[in-house]
């Protein structure tokens, strides 16, 4: 999910750049007169601008200068010019609807090629009208700071302080001034939604939420589905967790549960589980250092038969000046150049990141090089985050923290059940709150003129048990960066816990670990390396998703095992 974020974030500095007057263009002429010829032009000229983009990329978070960012949005510009062309689209879509002599990697290159270009052909006037009201936005949510009791506060501070507060009426206040900014964006969110429904609508679909999942390679109908399984199977293990957090949160606050109210949540969304007081898994690292978190992922890896000096060597994994703050993978050249970025501290949430990020490099590092450039990609972005949940999800794993970190089995006994149960907890709260946001887009672009407000709430109710605050009627909504930066998105994120969960459940079988999935150790386990090699990294994108998954688990993909883990408590 971070690498995500951060990605499309920087997809904002792009589109802040639209307007310049002078764009780069891809100039090279496509042969179009047969598939075959296509395809190794596409391959070439893609490699060619998006490797550029990528090394442009890289330079700019590691240096944090002005010009190399300008240098990263042209470059990436080039690259979203590249697959504007409406000829070579049409052509495109003609070859895949009547050529029945395409091979299988050719309608497999022309398959991804198509969402490439499908995305990229929004007609101009309505892209200009889409920055515009994009940058708009992004600019009050940068500049935008709350007030309360007459002062000015970052989100940040906002944030420290409900972790602290334990008045309600104070803690009431601090929610409701994170929420402020959604006064000041929604009305401007409503018209963007309009502006992309009529760019969709323009290009045959019914509005954007349906263009945005298609391109996705999805199927509206397929997620519908598998999201109302899993909702109505999470229903009831979310109700009976939520009931234990509430009589547990409501004594620190001296309140009754049933006056729990979503200001008594550290999280503004209840979107990440309250922190457990008596957990601190930092402990387990004391005494390591920032290179002891670096050397224990590389280590890891390399016990599992993944060769991992390589990425090491390319990395960056400490704090600099001038350097981004955040964490992500990346490939330089869809081939063996895949480097890592991040600003590793000794302690779990480092380790946890260290691994998640080390997730997505070993996928991209073994996929099969023999592939077609833009096969040389992960199966799908959720399938990548699968892997990188996975591996992270160990940091704070019992098993994990005997085997590599040395912490002492008994201190770790003493936790282990409040350890688990945070997890529980969290992978159970994630999946609400994604619900909500799944279910809320889809109406919001279905009908924006509809009271959004009161719909959020419905919503919210609904998928998170939360209570309606009394006579509201304001943007909370709005408050949600992601309706901007990162629209008809939030799926993914759920479909990668979902897929994580199906890869444990297959590992377990093919090793005949016969226990809870939690409980099955990674620890020089090189069978568990070569799986994931043969099943999950080499295929890239060779196939569609639900045809990877099948391969990759021996079912399709479904809620089975992720109920399974958070239906009930460790025993």
């Amino acid at each position: 999910m971070k690498t995500k974020i951060l990605c499309l974030l920087m997809a904002g500095v792009f589109m802040a750049c639209c307007k310049s007057e002078k764009q780069p263009v891809a100039k090279a002429e496509s042969p179009l007169s047969t598939p075959a010829q296509f395809v190794e032009w596409y391959s070439t000229t893609t490699a060619q601008i998006e490797d550029a983009a990528a090394v442009a990329y890289w330079k700019a978070a590691n240096s944090g200068q002005k010009a190399d960012f300008d240098d990263y949005a042209a470059k990436s510009l080039a690259l979203k010019t590249h697959h504007s062309n409406k000829e070579q689209f049409e052509q495109i879509k003609s070859w895949l609807a009547s050529d029945t002599s395409l091979t299988d990697i050719e309608r497999r290159v022309l398959e991804v090629a198509f969402l490439a270009y499908q995305e990229n052909q929004v007609p101009k006037e309505d892209l200009e009208a889409m920055v515009n009201k994009l940058s708009e936005i992004e600019q009050t949510f940068n500049t935008y700071r709350a007030t309360l009791d007459g002062k000015n506060y970052t989100n940040n501070d906002l944030l420290e302080m409900l972790a602290k507060e334990t008045d309600t009426a104070k803690r009431q206040a601090i929610w409701e001034a994170l929420k402020q900014v959604g006064e000041q964006v929604g009305a401007k969110l409503i018209e963007l939604a309009k502006i992309r429904n009529a760019a969709a609508r323009k290009m045959g679909f019914a509005n954007y939420w349906e263009m945005a999942i298609k391109s996705q390679a999805h199927d509206p109908q397929t997620l519908l589905t598998l999201f109302d399984r899993l909702e109505a199977e999470t229903r009831q293990p979310f109700a009976d967790m939520k009931a234990e957090l509430d009589a547990e949160l409501s004594r620190r606050f001296g309140i009754p549960p049933e006056a729990m109210m979503p200001w008594h949540y550290d999280n503004p969304f209840f979107q990440d589980a309250p922190p457990n007081e008596a957990i601190n898994l930092d402990v387990f690292y004391a005494g390591r250092t920032k290179e002891d978190i670096v050397e224990l992922g590389r280590k890891f890896f390399e016990d599992l038969g993944l060769e991992f000096d390589d990425i090491v060597a390319n990395s960056d994994f400490f704090e600099r000046e001038g350097k981004d703050q955040h964490a992500f993978c990346i490939t330089l050249d869809r081939g063996g150049d895949v480097r890592m970025l991040l600003n590793i501290k000794p302690t779990a949430d480092w380790m946890d990141t260290m691994l998640h990020e080390s997730g997505h490099a070993v996928y991209y590092k073994y996929i099969d090089r023999s592939l077609p450039y833009n096969l040389r990609e992960a199966a799908h972005i959720f399938t990548t985050e699968a892997i990188a949940m996975m591996m992270g999800a160990l940091a704070k794993n019992p098993t994990f923290l005997i085997e590599r970190i040395g912490a002492d089995p008994a201190k770790v006994e003493e936790v282990r059940p409040a350890i688990l149960e945070q997890r529980r907890r969290e992978q159970l709260i994630f999946a609400r709150w994604a619900m909500v946001m799944f279910s809320f887009e889809r109406q919001l672009y279905e009908n924006p003129d509809q009271n959004l407000n009161s719909l959020w709430w419905d919503t919210v109710e609904k998928f998170q048990m939360l209570k309606r605050p009394a006579d509201r009627n304001l943007a909370d909504w709005a408050a949600k960066p992601h309706f901007t930066i990162a629209p008809v998105y939030y799926h993914n994120y759920l479909l990668g816990e979902l897929l994580a969960a199906q890869l444990r459940g297959s590992l377990a079988q093919k090793l005949g670990h016969t226990g809870p999935t939690w409980a099955m150790s990674y620890s020089n386990r090189p069978e568990i390396g070569k799986a994931l090699i043969e099943t999950v990294f080499e295929p890239g994108m060779r196939y569609k998703w639900e045809d990877f998954v099948k391969k990759a688990t021996g079912k399709p993909l479904g809620p089975e095992d992720y109920v399974a883990e958070v239906s009930k408590k460790a025993d």
